[in-house]
């Protein structure tokens, strides 16, 4: 079926009435005056009311059957959280410790670009979710930073008032000297978010002046394909102020500060304040922040810009308690008063450090005068210099920012002066980039906002990109982790004819090939590990689709990773059992925690050298970058390990009828959903990685290795639709439990990829339609409508498999790659059902709230497990399959079917023996 037509037959994929207009949620009058500088919202965007309740979030519970089935493996989790904690580390999977703030609806657009430490900005306008240093996550909002106006008309009209409602547990009584003295006049109701990653807009159309309407725009240099201005951490703020009165209005803009990076730091004592003046107008504060625990220290800039209409002045201290020289109440006195701070405060100096138990804040006031009927720009930028990215496990490395601005702590000045200078063309390089896709018609409204939004995760997710220099300087560092003086695994491998870099090879030996650094993302803010590859197999699409130098460099890492050992014993958590981390052939579950690089699987709960998805899936991630980008050096280099993962395979194949069985516990990605035999995901992902290594060998001159490959997939093919297919769908496996002929919604995963690399379908298109068909059917649309997603397993009766935890949950990411393969297969409007279904349940404003913080899962109750988790990228495998890149559009096809591909007659004739000793008699169906 052509792209763009439906199946009804429709012009349009997926009509909807378009339910977030902007002049729903502010008046046009005041969206036509703000259509100045950019001030006005943009059509298509995320929006919420700033006074809408932010309601607590539910966590999912496991049911008593489950709670007793992993009564052991919580027992030894137990332990192992303890005993980490013990050395001051993060277990890398902690059910038990809590946060103090617990999680609500609030999430925003997160400030700055990728990697370099985030925080997070809720809709209201809190800044929240600091994670500065890696691994760490301070959730609760730092209320003493607020944006405040102070306006005067004539003599006698005067309004004040912190820029974000002031519901907040944060918020003591009025009567002490702290924040709570402020005045929190704004009630939000006629004050209204817009979010489109990675900008923002905030638009106050008469709060707290009703003659004053107010935008403020949130920027962040989050731009595809540009490696340098994508890794600064820098956010801009443009308030844009039309005086629709009569009278001239005096308007104070202040931000305030503290020095702090989230929870109680700005306590710790030893924390420095200073004004600077820089260039081109631009002036602010800089506040040096001495981190706990012997990590590396921060510095904070605030600056504004001045100019001819707008004068920038400066408090660099003020305190929150009554002992301080200038409390937050006299500070907020004087901007009540006189509108401004003092000028001579710029030659105050640095302050004395911070005692213990105080904390110091600072404020940057930009003043202006706004004629009747007239309008001004205000502007505001926030940059955080945190050079250096420390490990827990002693490895330090420059951040990928200092490469363009250097490790001073003064860099930060350089930063904000930079994003007060550049903001314009960031946003011009962002409107080319989201332009064609928001005004693609055939494109529901629900999918253009959260095609970007989803995006957050690549700044909030943990990131942390660091300088290649940097890292060559740390390669001489030792690590746990060790090459082989000898191996199992031949060093020569004729199949490749390639010479497998084991010995001598230091583990650390990295090269930049890509010139980009050396990129990692967590696989959730609470599974504490790097890069876990099971996950990146879905997340990927969007790091090859806007940043694919960094996707390459990924795997890069992954495909050394293979190619090591590390023979440290290791407990897995799930059977008691030891083990060493990380064994040749087999590639690791994560680029691990506190020593990533070094120190490889974080993950210990069960022993990821036994699982059936990790090989398959490095083929298939390989084989779809290496035609996406049409780049022969990146092929070469990783075949290799390409080899190396497909022939680890082998061992799993315990019949030697060419399909890979799974050993009857949790050995995939769904490590809660025990599998026995042959299964739906991982034979489908055996299947594809078969025909994947075939097609790379082919590309690279490797006939002989491509004709082996293409002998087993028919032989495994033939064994895998023998034992699966009923019919309708492919069951969950081979065994004979209960859930075996459970419908999984993620079993067309191979298929999925096949598809997505522009190779020949794995089955009949038939087949594969009706798969998608019955699942879409049962898994999605008889769970609520379909207004929750893809729920994992379903069983024929039209029951939830509610076998495990797992089976039974909706998978946020899973559902977006379901959706995916379904626009792959010409199934446009099922794809956008099934995709609309994890708007509906956790972005819309009838949902759960799980907006700009996305989970792994939820149940059909909408209880969550893991909030901002990697997997939900994969809406962008959405956006891949509707617009493929243009290698794999004009690619030569490379034939990999049996029937039109050239095989020596011996190798025919070995594979029709083989077929027909492997063919079931009609009883056994």
């Amino acid at each position: 079926m052509p792209r763009g037509k439906s199946a009804s037959g429709g012009n349009l994929f997926y009509r909807r009435k378009q339910s977030w207009r902007a002049d729903e949620f502010v008046s046009r009058s005041t969206l036509q005056l703000l259509d100045f500088d950019d001030g006005s919202p943009p059509e298509y965007a995320w929006r919420r009311k700033l006074s809408s309740h932010a309601n607590r979030l539910k966590e999912f519970n496991v049911t008593f059957r489950e709670a007793f089935k992993m009564m052991k493996l919580g027992l030894r989790l137990w332990s192992y959280v303890r005993e980490e904690a013990s050395y001051g580390r993060k277990a890398p999977i902690d059910p038990f410790t809590r946060e103090s703030s617990k999680p609500s609806a609030s999430q925003g657009v997160p400030l700055g670009g990728m990697g370099t430490g985030s925080i997070s900005r809720g809709f209201r306008g809190e800044f929240k979710h600091w994670q500065i240093t890696p691994g760490s996550c301070e959730m609760s909002p730092v209320m003493e930073n607020q944006f405040s106006i102070f306006i005067t008309r004539g003599g006698s009209k005067k309004y004040s008032s912190v820029l974000s409602p002031g519901q907040h547990d944060g918020l003591k009584k009025s009567s002490d000297d702290g924040i709570s003295s402020w005045d929190w006049k704004l009630r939000g109701d006629r004050s209204t978010y817009h979010a489109l990653f990675p900008r923002a807009w905030t638009v106050y159309d008469g709060e707290p002046d009703p003659e004053l309407k107010i935008s403020c725009r949130q920027i962040s240099p989050f731009i595809p394909h540009n490696y340098e201005e994508s890794s600064l951490p820098t956010s801009v703020f443009v308030y844009t102020l039309i005086n629709t009165g009569k009278e001239r209005a005096k308007v104070s803009l202040v931000m305030t500060w503290v020095n702090s990076i989230g929870g109680l730091s700005h306590q710790s004592g030893g924390h420095v304040n200073e004004p600077f003046i820089g260039e081109n107008g631009i002036s602010g504060v800089l506040l040096h922040h001495k981190t706990a625990n012997n990590n590396p220290p921060v510095t904070f800039a605030v600056a504004a810009c001045g100019s001819q209409n707008v004068d920038v002045t400066v408090l660099p201290v003020f305190g929150l308690s009554g002992e301080s020289s200038i409390t937050a109440r006299e500070m907020w006195g004087t901007m009540v008063q006189g509108g401004c701070f003092d000028r001579d405060n710029f030659n105050a100096g640095p302050s004395m450090p911070s005692s213990l138990g105080d904390a110091i804040c600072a404020a940057v006031c930009a003043s202006t005068s706004v004629e009747p009927h007239g309008r001004c720009t205000v502007v505001f930028a926030l940059a955080w210099s945190s050079p250096e990215v420390k490990f827990k496990k002693g490895s330090t490395y420059h951040r990928r920012y200092t490469k363009f601005y250097g490790t001073s702590p003064k860099s930060a000045i350089n930063l904000v002066q930079d994003a007060l200078m550049k903001y314009k063309h960031w946003e011009e390089e962002i409107d080319k980039w989201q332009t064609p896709i928001l005004r693609d018609e055939r494109l529901p409204e629900w999918y253009k906002i959260t095609l970007f939004n989803e995006l957050y995760f690549l700044v909030a997710g943990g990131t942390v990109w660091i300088d290649s220099e940097s890292l060559i300087l740390e390669a001489d560092k030792s690590s746990n982790s060790s090459l082989p003086e000898d191996s199992d695994l031949p060093l020569q491998n004729s199949t490749c004819n390639s010479t497998v870099p084991l010995i001598g090879s230091s583990p650390l030996d990295f090269d930049d090939k890509e010139n980009v650094g050396k990129f990692l993302y967590l696989e959730g803010v609470e599974y504490f590990m790097w890069c876990t590859y099971d996950v990146h197999f879905y997340a990927s699409f969007a790091l090859l689709d806007l940043f694919p130098k960094i996707e390459l460099s990924i795997q890069r890492d992954f495909a050394k990773a293979v190619l090591r050992e590390d023979r440290s014993r290791v407990r897995f958590l799930a059977d008691g059992t030891w083990g060493a981390r990380k064994v040749i052939g087999a590639v690791p579950h994560d680029l691990g925690a506190h020593d990533p690089w070094h120190e490889l699987n974080a993950y210990n709960i069960h022993d990821t050298s036994r699982w059936k998805d990790l090989n398959p899936k490095f083929v298939l991630q390989v084989y779809r970058d290496f035609t996406a980008t049409d780049d022969m050096s990146f092929g070469k280099d990783v075949w290799p390990a390409v080899c190396a993962a497909m022939e680890y395979m082998e061992r799993f194949d315990r019949d030697d009828d060419g399909m890979i069985e799974n050993d009857g516990f949790p050995d995939q990605t769904y490590d809660a959903w025990t599998v026995l035999g042959v299964s739906a995901y991982c034979g489908c992902l055996w299947l594809a990685s078969l025909q994947a290594a075939a097609a790379m060998a082919r590309s690279l001159g490797h006939d002989n290795y491509a004709e082996r490959c293409m002998v087993k997939f028919a032989k495994a093919k033939h064994v895998f639709e023998a034992k699966l297919w009923n019919g309708s769908y492919f069951n969950y496996d081979s065994g004979t439990s209960y859930s075996s002929r459970s419908i999984q919604a993620d079993q067309l995963a191979g298929q999925w990829y096949t598809a997505s690399s522009g190779l020949p379908p794995l089955f009949d298109e038939d087949r594969i339609k009706r798969t998608l068909q019955k699942i879409f059917d049962y898994n999605v649309m008889r769970v609520k409508g379909g207004r929750m997603g893809a729920v994992n397993g379903m069983h024929p009766n039209g029951k939830v498999d509610d076998t495990c935890m797992q089976s039974r949950e909706i998978w946020t990411g899973v559902t977006y790659s379901l959706a995916a393969t379904m626009l792959l297969h010409g199934m446009e409007d099922q794809a956008f059902t099934t995709g609309e279904g994890i708007f509906l349940a956790g972005w819309s404003e009838e949902g759960y709230g799980y907006w700009f913080q996305t989970p792994e899962a939820w149940t059909i109750d909408g209880h969550y497990r893991s909030l901002i988790y990697m997997r939900p990228l994969a809406i962008w495998a959405m956006q891949y399959a509707l617009s493929p890149p243009r290698a794999i559009l004009e690619a030569p096809k490379v034939n990999t079917t049996m029937d039109r591909a050239y095989i020596s007659p011996g190798a025919l004739q070995f594979l029709q023996d083989s077929v027909r000793k492997i063919t079931p008699k009609k009883g056994c169906f």
